[in-house]
């Protein structure tokens, strides 16, 4: 269904460059500044909209920013406060796809021009990407109605306001606002009510919060920088929060400097990091994950009384380069039933297999019935490889995925068991999709989908999911179901040298 759009700008030019490109939208100018706003506002209630964009151009403050850049708000500020824009991460993620050169950030009004490069470093200190003069005014008026607001940059920090006719960036940014223009159809259209599969369990899993919790116990107990190898858990927006915080992460101990501390990730290194890092002389913190030091265990035990070890995983993953590193030469990779038809084995009754913690469980069960098939004397942990973090939130995502038009994944595409969740969710029949926050939904996977199933892989904060379910609930009334297959309570003791010698943590 169509939904009554209303598209408002301040300027002839930005509504010039607009007239004709936004399909089935009413295109109203309120003039440019707040006193002009007001004058306009009883006209914005007389258009009755069910969706509303405030668009046009505005002047850049962060520093990265370049004419021609769009500006989607994620909040909207002005004397009078702040007001926060959930629903306009599905229009980010249609500007992006078509090419633009796309930021979401807090936006400012000002009642005035702000030109000077001093006063506009002033706002940027504030955290807003960009500055205009109508934008606020006009969302508070609209209330409750789905909004979003959208400027294309034409001023930057680094160059003076001028006359918009004059200025050849003011040319570039109307050719790119008339791009911009059918988008806001598009996200405008998955205005509607919609019901919400809530998985559960989701989000992090204990050695993931041990993880994270060790580097910011690092952080505050050891001298600065504290560097950590590989990403501590594979998942952007942990990492970014952890560089906010002063630590540095690196793909290499070659890259950490003599007799500085450095945390060893989740994932678990081989025996020749750990020496190496002896070695020179670091201080080590090992944020491995349990359950992957007990694969790690078993693979030193199954290869020390000499059988042919087979760990099924996927190449280049941290997790399976450390497995292989215990024992290295000593253990074979298999990745699917093709490469397990293959392996071969000094001794038929000497084997041993391992397994990644992260697998899809039905995907590994294919390739360990056929090495079980191979190899009828083959041995195995005696407590499951693949962790009951992934296992559980496998079931989780079976119990939403039946009945959704779609299942949104949070997670990062380097996350093995998000990706995992992706699958079970296909093999369900349900379409699914990662993503590593909202601002990844594209407006097509919405598009008549009213049962929308939503969960998050073992590395992705809690508060993604939440603003997933904000950015529904901004694009129309929202009933969330959570559907629970069990409740973990399962914890991990940090590590002593994170933890002061009267035990207390910190």
């Amino acid at each position: 269904m169509t939904a009554r759009l209303t598209v408002v700008t301040a300027l002839r030019s930005e509504f010039a460059a607009l007239s004709g490109r936004v399909p089935d939208a009413r295109l109203q100018r309120c003039g440019m500044g707040p006193d002009r706003v007001r004058a306009w506002l009883p006209k914005l209630d007389a258009t009755q909209p069910e969706a509303l964009v405030v668009a046009g151009v505005a002047g850049g403050l962060d520093p990265s920013l370049r004419p021609g850049d769009v500006v989607v708000a994620s909040e909207v500020r002005d004397e009078h406060g702040r007001i926060v824009l959930r629903g306009a991460g599905p229009l980010v993620a249609e500007l992006r796809r078509l090419g633009l050169r796309v930021h979401a950030g807090p936006m400012v009004s000002t009642d005035r021009l702000v030109g000077g490069a001093e006063a506009r470093a002033r706002l940027a200190a504030t955290g807003a990407l960009a500055v205009d003069m109508e934008s606020t005014a006009i969302v508070r008026a609209a209330g409750a109605i789905p909004t979003a607001v959208v400027r294309v940059i034409v001023d930057t920090a680094f160059s003076p306001v001028v006359r918009l006719a004059t200025l050849p960036a003011g040319a570039r940014a109307l050719s790119v606002l008339r791009h911009v223009g059918p988008a806001l159809r598009t996200w405008a259209d998955l205005c509607g009510p919609r019901q919400v599969l809530l998985a559960e369990p989701r989000s992090f899993c204990a050695g993931v919060e041990r993880a994270i919790d060790i580097v910011q116990l690092a952080l505050q107990r050891f001298p600065r920088p504290v560097y950590v190898r590989r990403q501590i858990v594979h998942n952007a927006h942990v990492v970014r929060d952890l560089e906010r915080h002063g630590a540095v992460f690196v793909d290499e101990l070659d890259q950490v400097p003599d007799g500085t501390t450095v945390v060893f990730s989740a994932h678990g290194v081989a025996p020749a990091v750990r020496d190496e890092a002896a070695r020179r002389g670091l201080n080590v913190i090992d944020a491995t994950c349990p359950l992957v030091a007990k694969v790690h265990n078993e693979a030193r035990r199954f290869a020390a009384r000499g059988d042919t070890v087979f760990l099924i995983g996927h190449d280049g993953h941290d997790e399976t380069e450390g497995t292989l590193g215990e024992v290295p030469g000593k253990i074979s990779l298999v990745q699917n039933p093709g490469e397990a038809e293959q392996v071969q084995a000094a001794d038929p009754e000497r084997v041993a297999l391992l397994m990644q913690t992260t697998l899809a469980v039905d995907d590994a069960a294919d390739t360990v019935a056929v090495l079980r098939r191979r190899f009828p004397a083959i041995e195995s942990s005696p407590t499951d490889d693949i962790c009951y973090a992934t296992t559980n939130r496998q079931q989780a995502v079976r119990a939403v995925a039946t009945d959704s038009d779609v299942v949104l994944v949070l997670g990062s595409a380097n996350s093995s068991n998000s990706l995992r969740l992706v699958e079970v969710a296909q093999r369900c029949g349900a379409e699914a999709h990662l993503v590593d926050d909202a601002t990844e939904i594209l407006p097509a996977w919405l598009a008549g989908a009213r049962t929308v199933g939503v969960t998050a892989g073992a590395s992705a904060p809690p508060h993604l999911v939440d603003e997933v379910i904000g950015t529904l609930r901004a694009l129309g009334p929202v009933e969330v179901t959570e559907r629970v297959v069990t409740r973990e309570d399962v914890t991990f003791t940090l590590p002593k040298t994170v933890i002061d010698p009267k035990g207390v943590v910190g």
